[in-house]
This record gives structure tokens, C-alpha cells and sequence, in this order.
């Protein structure tokens, strides 16, 4: 827990309470200072009461203020040897190679908060899961529609039984008609778009299993799934279907399909033969 601090109060986020996102987007924003902090001066610099913090603590499974402090310094710590002076928000008097190496420096911390998110339990549960589906339907709208269909395109290669509607009335005709024993994936980096969440609650009410890939561990979306797969990317409101959000829910598709692969190698490995061969004569 201690390395993973930050990353785990960015994903519990949106299940603070008013008062105690103010005390999170502080300590967000200016962890190194709050460590030299009474509970008093940080509830004075987010305008909240001393309870608010100690809610906060509370919230984030810890036994008080102390603990918190504690946790907090060993999460720098451990933080501190892979920042660079490129770590900072990109700004409009940055060279290009310094825009370049910022851009870079936030897709590798998506994708590295995103493995530190990883629950073997939970992914091993996941594969399974769609393994033993009769069918699996990829869902997404807006941007999360091309990582489902990118998912799509890759189990495609090696099982017959996944699909992908792209049009949001169709998604929840098609989620409604779900039966027990089949798996709807949903994609939703927000996990409170209102398509979505309705396409989750029609499948999950028609009896099949929802795999939700998504930031926050609670949200209107993951109060209909069965298993949840945490990405890594922080956006801001103004940045939605930012590359860092795509690339950290493809790096999940990605060990999704990897794992299946190699746990079911015979039968994947000879429907990947078929598929490469149907479109070989296509290619020069």
C-alpha cells in the first residue's frame, strides 16, 4: 500500500465526500508540504474541520492522521527516484523537446499506475470468466468505443464468439436480449456515462456477467458490475478521451487477450492460423 498511496486515492476519488475531495485535491497537489502539517493546518487549507481530515483518513483505511503522514512519506519516497524536471504539467513556453518528453512521461505513468492497479485475483477471475462465456460483448461509446472495438479486433483473431455494437440504442437492445452464461465487457474511463451505465444494467439484469474497465473503484458504472479492472490515467474534465486514458485500458485488452492466449494455446493458436490465413491473400 505504501508505494501505491497517491495512486489509490486517485481511484477512490469520486466516493469522497465535498469536504473530503477538498482535503484529497490538497494533498494532491502539494503532498510534500502537507507532511510537515498538523491535522489542524490542513483542514484550515482546504476549508474544512479537523473531522473532515480525520473522514478522510478514515475513508482511505487508515487509523488516523498519523498514519496518513506516515503512509504519505513513504509514498514520496519511493516516488522520488523516477521524477524528472519533464514530470510537470505541459505548458505553453515548453520546447518541443520538452513537450515531447512530458507527453512521453505521462503515457509511461498511465500505464505504470495502471500495473501497479493490477488484482491477480480479480484478472485471473476475469479470463475465466470470458472463457467460459457462450458470448462476449465488448461496449463503449465516445472514445471508449475504439477500445472496445480495438478488443474486438484482437480476441476476433483467436474466438468466434465476440462481438461489438457500436451504436448506443442497438448496445442496449443487444444488452437486454444478454442471457446467464454469456459476459458483457464495458469500457468507460469516467464510469458515469449515462449509455453506459444503462448498457450494464440491462445486462447485468438480463443475467450476465459485466467486466467493467474503468478508473474509479466506485462509481454509477461499477454499481452494476461483477468484476472491476482499474486503468491508471488521470484526466482532467477538459481532457476526455485523452491517449493516456486509451493507452492505459489497451494495456489491459492487451494482457487480457496475452493471458487467454496462453492459457488456452492449443485451440488459440490454431483459431489465430484460420484468421491469418482468411485475410493472407489480401495482403502483397
Amino acid at each position: 500500500m505504501q508505494g501505491d498511496f497517491l495512486v489509490k486515492m486517485r481511484t477512490a476519488y469520486n466516493q469522497f465526500t465535498r469536504a473530503e475531495k477538498k482535503v484529497a485535491d490538497y494533498i494532491l497537489q502539494n503532498p510534500k508540504e502537507v507532511l510537515f502539517m498538523s491535522i489542524t493546518d490542513l483542514a484550515e487549507a482546504c476549508h474544512v474541520g479537523d473531522t473532515s481530515v480525520f473522514r478522510f483518513c478514515k475513508s482511505m483505511d487508515l487509523k488516523g492522521y498519523q498514519e496518513f503522514k506516515m503512509i504519505l512519506s513513504l509514498s514520496l519516497s519511493e516516488d522520488e527516484a523516477g521524477r524528472s524536471r519533464f514530470s510537470g504539467d505541459i505548458s505553453l513556453n515548453d520546447t518541443f523537446q520538452e513537450l515531447a518528453q512530458k507527453v512521453l512521461n505521462i503515457n509511461i505513468n498511465a500505464l505504470t499506475e495502471t500495473y501497479s492497479l493490477l488484482d491477480e485475483r480479480v484478472f485471473s477471475q476475469a479470463v475465466d470468466w470470458l472463457h467460459e462465456a457462450e458470448r462476449i460483448v465488448f461496449y463503449g461509446v465516445g472514445a471508449s468505443i475504439l477500445t472496445a472495438l480495438k478488443a474486438t479486433n484482437k480476441f476476433l483473431r483467436i474466438e468466434p464468439k465476440v462481438y461489438c455494437i457500436q451504436d448506443s440504442h442497438m448496445q442496449a437492445m443487444t444488452a437486454s436480449m444478454m442471457k446467464p452464461g454469456e459476459v458483457a465487457v464495458l469500457f468507460s474511463y469516467s464510469g458515469a456515462t449515462k449509455d453506459t451505465i444503462h448498457v450494464a444494467r440491462m445486462a447485468r439484469g438480463a443475467g450476465a456477467k459485466v467486466i467493467c474497465v474503468t478508473r474509479f473503484s466506485k462509481s454509477p458504472l461499477t454499481a452494476y458490475a461483477d468484476l472491476i479492472l482499474l486503468s491508471g490515467a488521470n484526466e482532467n474534465p477538459l481532457q476526455g478521451g485523452s491517449t493516456s486514458g486509451e493507452i492505459s485500458q489497451l494495456f489491459l485488452v492487451d494482457l487480457l487477450y496475452t493471458e487467454y492466449y496462453r492459457r488456452y494455446f492449443d485451440v488459440c493458436s490454431k483459431n489465430n492460423e484460420k484468421t491469418s490465413g482468411s485475410v493472407l491473400e489480401r495482403l502483397y
